[in-house]
């Protein structure tokens, strides 16, 4: 490490977050097809979220799938969101233009993904119990499939909403069902 690197990481040391910083509060892993599943009685006791999970869905003819992360039951167009992906060979983005009642919030395995992959995400939910904003979160997703369906999303998402979030529920955008084995877990960042 060149020393200017040694004292700019000194610097920031002090603001990241460390192992102890994060307590489990809930985690599934399905025993069966499941098609959501939801983290319920959050406590508002941490600053932020983290969601981690290595998920497949059962989208028909196609290596990936999307989810879409709710709060508290809002099924309503008062999402947005912005990506930034790519696939190893070339690069886009995209966003909703306007509010939306999908919010695509990360990308993971679908059907005819290579057999026992699964697509992982880690997600932060920032400032979930300030009732003076609306909600952010920002997240990191991919795919590797072994061929040029591998994907791999930055994403930032909007709830369009000031309340506190007591709910978070996560579902696939085009399949029916996240299958066997999927795993999501919930910790509180202190």
């Amino acid at each position: 490490m060149t020393p200017m690197l040694g004292i700019l990481a000194s610097q920031i040391s002090g603001h990241l977050a460390s192992p102890s910083s994060f307590e489990s509060i809930q985690t599934f892993t399905l025993g069966s097809s499941q098609s959501s599943i939801s983290f319920t009685s959050i406590p508002s006791t941490y600053k932020n979220l983290q969601i981690r999970a290595l998920a497949r869905t059962d989208r028909a003819a196609n290596p990936q799938d999307f989810l879409q992360i709710r709060y508290n039951s809002d099924t309503g167009a008062y999402y947005a969101y912005h990506s930034l992906y790519g696939n190893g060979a070339s690069a886009g983005a995209s966003d909703t233009g306007t509010s939306t009642a999908n919010p695509w919030s990360a990308i993971v395995a679908g059907a005819t993904a290579t057999t026992s992959v699964f697509g992982g995400f880690v997600a932060d939910l920032l400032d979930y119990t300030n009732t003076n904003k609306y909600k952010t979160l920002r997240s990191f997703s991919g795919i590797e499939n072994n061929d040029s369906s591998g994907r791999i999303y930055f994403q930032s998402n909007l709830w369009l909403n000031t309340a506190a979030v007591t709910t978070i529920t996560i579902a696939p955008v085009y399949g029916t069902n996240f299958v066997t084995n999927s795993s999501f877990a919930l910790y509180g960042i202190k």
